[in-house]
């Protein structure tokens, strides 16, 4: 089975069971929403521990999670520095033109010249809009994914091309 990360607990939060997550999910409020399952490694634990969302809040820059059944802060304490995953067949079909980050984490950037820029390596999300670090060599370039900059996106060729805004590349 193929799983995909969309967080880790990085510590519980008050007296009542609720965990501080760091997200990595793009849809962070879908994958929360009340009543789905998320899936919790613990290491050195060959299978996973299936919980359901009880509860999701955002503070700070944490998504603050209960489970059902998880009412104390002894139940989740174990759960520490633990992953939080999905499998596959969770993922839902987006609309036309929007991407999982996994889609584009690993792909190449090109300039509409054809001159490679570098490899996505990861996504950050400060707010209006994703910004892609993108990776060559030991120099990293921040992309901002907005349609002036990002003209194509090829998942199965693991290929973008952006046009190069003065600036962009210094």
């Amino acid at each position: 089975m193929k799983w995909f990360k969309v967080g880790k607990i990085v510590n519980t939060h008050g007296v009542k069971g609720e965990v501080r997550i760091v997200s990595t999910t793009d849809f962070a409020d879908e994958r929360y929403e009340e009543g789905n399952k998320l899936y919790i490694f613990k290491e050195k634990q060959s299978e996973p521990v299936e919980v359901t969302v009880a509860s999701h809040r955002r503070h700070k820059n944490f998504d603050l999670l209960t489970f059902e059944g998880y009412q104390n802060v002894n139940d989740v304490e174990q759960y520490k520095n633990c992953e939080v995953k999905i499998p596959e067949e969770q993922l839902t079909d987006l609309e036309d033109g929007e991407f999982y980050f996994h889609e584009i984490i690993g792909c190449t950037v090109k300039t509409e010249d054809g001159v490679e820029v570098g490899t996505v390596k990861e996504i950050l999300t400060p707010g209006a809009n994703d910004v892609w670090v993108v990776k060559k060599g030991g120099k990293e370039v921040l992309i901002p994914y907005i349609d002036d900059v990002v003209q194509s996106i090829d998942i199965d060729e693991k290929e973008i091309v952006i046009t190069v805004m003065e600036g962009l590349l210094d």
